[in-house]
């Protein structure tokens, strides 16, 4: 690649992802040759950080790896230092801990839908610019948001970098008035939580954006899944999170800091619209007709419906978190108690991008002996990359004006909503044109 072929633009609006990163591209002779998206953030280290470390300091250290998905990072610890530990919590505490990432998906979802994707969907260069026109969206997302916020801090003190998790637990239970302050919240939030579905759909065109690609989730055989669940996909996989490694598999790319996985060698998709296409007959009724109004068809391979995927999850949660709130109990204890051991124990859970897996090996003391973390953002990578080359070829946009080609590759981007931050162990874009 001469530097003399090269176009550089720099693009500072994407502080509207979680970290740092550019677009690398190559077209020749009209068609794209090479690819890449490239992220250069330093590795982060929190496996290593973990060695040494005794189990009861893990949940509060990985919650430390994102300030938007912690409760995920807790979670998917927590279940993986549990199945080593021979201990099950019980019935209140799993309540509580979906509970806990209904919060987590509500905030993270309505902080993408509104603030970081719309303003692409409508053709602006920020929330701040868009909340000129669209006000109530903006307020609507915030206060949607809020909601989640409140829903962490009712079980873990607060609602950033969250302190209330254990392994076998929750160290305090929410007292009954707290928790009927938060229902009123949550009922009220419902009705705009609804709408929002209808309004992500109307941002998205039903058709001219499918493409063929493999999508992967838990599920479960009772509930649309969060905690708990095998590992499926619509290839026809099923395993138990304790086979992750025999199926799918890390790679590093020479232009990122940021792995690649791959599932049995190729690209595939985890987050929202990938459990919606795998679990939507786990939704209730009430939210199965939400979708029936939008006219989307599910399974759904237009990407730009992981935006409307995002609404539809906001309702299930806030469904959820009523449900299990009008039931709630204050326990004899928030907790199990645990006896350390040596042993390994994998777990995955779903954050809000998707599967996040965890492995962990411990000593008989309990002490931290390795540590492996698999975040959602590293195992989308190559298929944003897919994603890139087919869309921006099928487009047109590639032997267009660079400033096109920029926006139209930012929204793909901004779409999947990685967390680089989290991956990495944003969008300047460099063309070289022959």
């Amino acid at each position: 690649m001469s530097e003399d072929k090269l176009i550089r633009i720099n693009v500072p609006v994407l502080a509207r992802v979680e970290g740092e990163g550019a677009l690398d591209l190559s077209i020749r002779n009209g068609r794209i040759e090479n690819l890449h998206l490239r992220i250069f953030e330093p590795p982060r280290l929190f496996e290593k950080f973990l060695e040494g470390r005794a189990w009861h300091e893990v949940p509060d250290i990985v919650a430390r790896i994102c300030g938007i998905c912690p409760v995920a990072y807790q979670m998917s610890a927590v279940h993986a230092l549990e199945q080593i530990f021979d201990c099950d919590p019980g019935p209140w505490v799993r309540d509580m801990r979906r509970l806990f990432y209904c919060g987590e998906w509500i905030e993270s979802h309505s902080l993408h839908i509104h603030l970081l994707a719309a303003p692409d969907f409508l053709g602006y260069g920020s929330a701040p610019e868009m909340a000129k026109d669209h006000p109530e969206a903006v307020q609507r997302g915030l206060r949607l948001q809020g909601v989640g916020n409140a829903l962490i801090k009712l079980l873990s003190g607060r609602s950033v970098h969250p302190v209330g998790v254990r392994v076998g637990g929750f160290h305090r239970a929410p007292d009954l008035r707290a928790v009927e302050d938060l229902l009123a919240k949550l009922r009220s939030a419902l009705p705009e939580a609804e709408a929002v579905v209808s309004w992500a759909a109307s941002l998205v065109a039903t058709e001219g954006h499918e493409m063929p690609f493999t999508w992967v989730a838990l599920r479960h055989e009772t509930e649309y899944p969060m905690n708990e669940g095998h590992i499926v996909a619509n290839t026809g996989l099923d395993i138990l999170p304790a086979d992750f490694e025999t199926h799918f598999e890390e790679q590093h790319a020479p232009h990122s800091t940021a792995l690649h996985a791959h599932l049995d060698g190729q690209p595939y998709l985890v987050g929202p619209l990938a459990r919606l296409n795998l679990n939507h007959d786990r939704l209730p009724a009430s939210i199965q007709a939400l979708i029936s109004q939008t006219g989307i068809k599910l399974p759904s391979t237009n990407m730009f419906q992981s935006i409307v995927a995002r609404a539809i999850e906001i309702c299930l949660a806030l469904h959820e978190a009523i449900r299990i709130l009008e039931g709630y109990r204050v326990p004899d204890s928030p907790f199990a108690e645990v006896t350390p051991k040596a042993g390994t124990g994998m777990a995955a859970t779903e954050a809000p991008r998707g599967i996040l897996w965890h492995r962990y090996e411990t000593s008989a003391e309990g002490l931290i002996e390795k540590a492996v973390i698999v975040p959602p953002t590293s195992q989308n990578q190559a298929r944003i990359e897919d994603d890139l080359k087919r869309s921006l070829e099928a487009s047109g946009f590639h032997r267009g004006d660079d400033d096109a080609l920029r926006l139209h590759g930012e929204k793909i981007i901004r779409n999947y909503d990685p967390c680089i931050s989290c991956a990495t162990h944003f969008l300047t874009v460099r063309i070289d044109r022959r």
